[in-house]
Parts: C-alpha cells; sequence; structure tokens
C-alpha cells in the first residue's frame, strides 16, 4: 500500500536584494540631482571601466550584506545625503569610479557615417 503524498508548496517570503525602489530612484534626480546607474552590484559591476569618470562607487552596509552601487551626481555633497539620509550608519565610503567616458558625451549614440562611393 503505497499512497501519493502531494507535498503542499508553502510560499515562502524572499526579502527583496532592491535597496532602492523605482519611485526612490525616479525622486533622486530631482531632490538630489544624483542618478543612480548600478543598484546592488557586485564589486566587479561597479569598478568598470565602461562608465563615465564622475561616478563613484557607495558602499554600504544592509541587513549584515556589503553592497554596492555606481552613482552620479554634480557634488559629493548630494551623493553623501542622499545615501546618509537612506542609510545612516550603514553608510562606509564613497570612492571614486574607475570610469574613461566623458561625461558629456556618455549615453550619446556616435554619428553614423556616410558610405563613399
Amino acid at each position: 500500500m503505497t499512497e501519493n503524498v502531494l507535498e503542499k508548496e508553502t510560499p515562502t517570503e524572499e526579502k527583496s536584494m532592491e535597496s532602492w525602489t523605482t519611485s526612490e530612484k525616479e525622486n533622486s534626480k530631482k531632490k538630489y540631482g544624483v542618478e543612480i546607474m548600478i543598484d546592488n552590484g557586485t564589486w566587479e559591476q561597479v569598478n568598470t571601466k565602461e562608465c563615465p569618470n564622475d561616478a563613484s562607487i557607495i558602499i554600504y552596509v544592509v541587513d549584515g550584506q556589503t553592497r554596492y552601487d555606481l552613482t552620479r551626481g554634480q557634488k559629493a555633497v548630494s551623493i553623501f545625503n542622499m545615501y546618509y539620509d537612506k542609510f545612516r550608519d550603514g553608510m562606509k565610503s564613497i570612492n571614486y569610479g574607475k570610469g574613461t567616458y566623458n561625461p558629456k558625451t556618455w549615453g550619446i549614440e556616435p554619428p553614423k557615417t556616410k558610405k563613399r562611393k
């Protein structure tokens, strides 16, 4: 006598790994003048050279986990204010990014060249 026992799947609550909601990301541009480029990335993602040279690497701790963000802002003070308002004692450091692109040309597609006959 074997019975097939169906295992009930219990819904597990997964904690969101995102530190910033989409509304907070949009409001950060208006309120602080700061753009969050990479949210909760790995060290290799935020330490890339494929970003503008005015980007900053932010290191902070949430729930015992070290997290890394890549942000841009006109002033380091505004970046500090935004992260301090959100994380208080969890914020550890603000470092310069390793980007090599000119911020004026960041995000602009190069013009298409015409074919010569």
